[in-house]
């Protein structure tokens, strides 16, 4: 599925359970900005990974993991999977319109034999729509897929965050369309660390979160790294 055929499937799929919407709402044109309309924003990040590229360029065919903080914050991440080459390119506050937006300089440089994505969750926090969200993954993967036709590409669920808890039904669905989109897709897969971190009633566990009751502990990126082992394999 490339461009425009993603948001045809999108536009065309059922729902996906009760409650879910089958349309798409493409994103207004003031939130697809031009390649450098919020470089700004991002400079520091950038600017950090390329002095890590200097001192010592990434061996290509690893694991890159991207995305927002919950990538960046993880420490260790490149010791946390043995046999596994892994780099880590997260920048906090991100979007997937931003991992889209950027896609040239955050994994084509690298030539990963897999892309692991954390991306989505800013994106509903600012008011966007699940579509929206799908919609932002597949022009990602069309984008990944124009440059490096081989990689693989795992999206990881969006989390069930306690201070996002009004946001679970936009997550949910989020999370569904893209699960249904990688599902049709070849070289893709979904990652769900979204239902093991929910108890028994189905609220999320507290004890997975630090105190901004957002980010993860230590607890909670054992249960990612757990979790994602079992699709490094």
């Amino acid at each position: 599925m490339r461009g425009t055929s993603f948001v045809l499937w999108l536009l065309g799929s059922l729902a996906l359970g009760a409650g879910l919407l089958t349309g798409a709402r493409a994103a207004p044109a003031s939130e697809r900005l031009a390649p450098n309309a919020e470089e700004s924003r991002w400079r520091e990040a950038f600017d950090a990974f390329a002095e890590a590229d200097r001192i010592g360029a990434p061996a290509p065919g690893g694991v890159l993991f991207v995305g927002s903080s919950s990538i960046r914050l993880w420490d260790n991440l490149e010791r946390q999977f043995d046999g596994a080459t892994i780099l880590k390119r997260g920048f906090g506050g991100s979007r997937m319109i931003d991992c889209r937006q950027y896609l040239s300089r955050l994994v084509v440089p690298y030539k990963p034999k897999l892309v692991v994505i954390y991306a989505g969750d800013n994106d509903l926090a600012e008011g966007r729509s699940p579509e929206q969200v799908a919609a932002d993954f597949g022009a990602f993967v069309d984008g990944v897929r124009a440059e490096l036709p081989a990689a693989r590409i795992a999206y990881l669920s969006i989390k069930p965050s306690p201070s996002r808890q009004h946001l679970l039904p936009a997550v949910r669905q989020a999370n569904a369309l893209i699960a249904a989109y990688t599902r049709e897709g070849t070289n893709l897969d979904y990652i769900d660390i979204h239902s093991p971190m929910l108890d028994a009633v189905g609220a999320p566990r507290a004890e997975l979160f630090g105190g901004d009751r957002l980010h993860l502990n230590s607890s909670g990126y054992e249960l990612w790294r757990t979790v994602i082992a079992e699709h490094l394999r």
